[in-house]
């Protein structure tokens, strides 16, 4: 199934529209803000962004217009409470593929990325990069120096977020929010043991100084960027 970015700030209608792609076997990434969804876009690794048209930080027709500025291809649906035909136009003309309006069916919406799936577009990148550390999101795998390392689906999503802002610190609390989503059980802890378990499978040594993932106690955790 194609693998999906979701950025909407209603967190009630972002838990249901997850369980509801999660339970159609969609592979999800989920925003709750302008800026750091249009950074997600950006990565070229999704086949299908939901956009909602109020977002704090930079609307869903702004994100929209500067990724097909930047040469993004991915098929984009708009979401939004607006119904005005000037509005559906303006989400239009910046480059959303389809729109749907609030309040909407889930079916309608599941037909609707059918829809969106099936349209002939440039394929984005299968694969993602950082030193000697690769990830294929079309076979679930992932390699380091070429040599395959089995990780658990947390493991996996732990390590993209990492790898597509590599340098860059994640509080506990921001990977929590990312990776576990809305698992209330989830707690730091968590964290910390997929984090031990990662280095156990991909650091070439006990010296925490030289781990792939880096941690800056109260602060939070980043991948080390290879030199």
């Amino acid at each position: 199934m194609p693998k999906i970015l979701i950025v909407e700030d209603d967190q009630d209608l972002t838990f249901l529209v997850d369980e509801w792609l999660t339970s159609e076997g969609y592979a999800l990434d989920i925003c709750h803000n302008g800026l750091e969804g249009y950074e997600y876009a950006r990565q070229g690794t999704h086949d299908i962004i939901i956009l909602d048209w109020d977002l704090p930080g930079m609307t869903g027709v702004e994100i929209c217009r500067k990724y097909r500025q930047d040469g993004g291809t991915a098929p984009i649906l708009m979401l939004t409470g607006k119904s005005r035909i000037d509005d559906k136009e303006m989400g239009l003309d910046s480059g959303a593929d389809d729109y749907l309006s609030k309040p909407f069916h889930m079916r309608e919406l599941s037909a609707r990325l059918r829809a969106l799936a099936r349209r002939p577009s440039t394929p984005v990148s299968s694969t993602l990069k950082v030193g000697h550390l690769e990830m294929d999101f079309v076979s679930h795998k992932f390699f380091k120096g070429g040599v395959e390392v089995h990780l658990t689906p947390k493991e996996f999503a732990l390590l993209e977020l990492l790898m597509r802002r590599p340098g860059e610190m994640f509080s506990t609390e921001a990977i929590l929010q990312r990776v576990w989503s809305f698992d209330s059980e989830a707690s730091s802890d968590a964290v910390r043991t997929s984090v031990r378990r990662i280095r156990q499978k991909l650091d070439d040594s006990d010296d925490e100084s030289q781990s792939v993932i880096e941690s800056s106690r109260k602060i939070g955790y980043r991948l080390r960027v290879p030199h």
